[in-house]
């Protein structure tokens, strides 16, 4: 994985401030919601991962450059 830029990092939290609702598209990861699943972004962290407060309960972070949303 590439690190993301202080720039791209500072883009995405612009496109993604807290408060943002997302449907989740596709993720790779064991502990996955379903696809079509509902979040509400709390932050976005220094890698530009979204930090994601699930309709599911879940907490899982949705992964820059690897794992799809989009915003509702």
């Amino acid at each position: 994985m590439n690190w993301p830029t202080r720039e791209e990092v500072e883009q995405v939290r612009r496109k993604y401030p807290p408060g943002t609702m997302i449907m989740l598209i596709h993720m790779d990861d064991p502990q996955v919601p379903p696809p079509g699943t509902i979040g509400e972004v709390v932050g976005v962290d220094d890698t530009a991962s979204l930090l994601v407060k699930w309709q599911t309960g879940s907490t899982l972070n949705v992964l820059y450059g690897i794992d799809q949303v989009k915003k509702i």
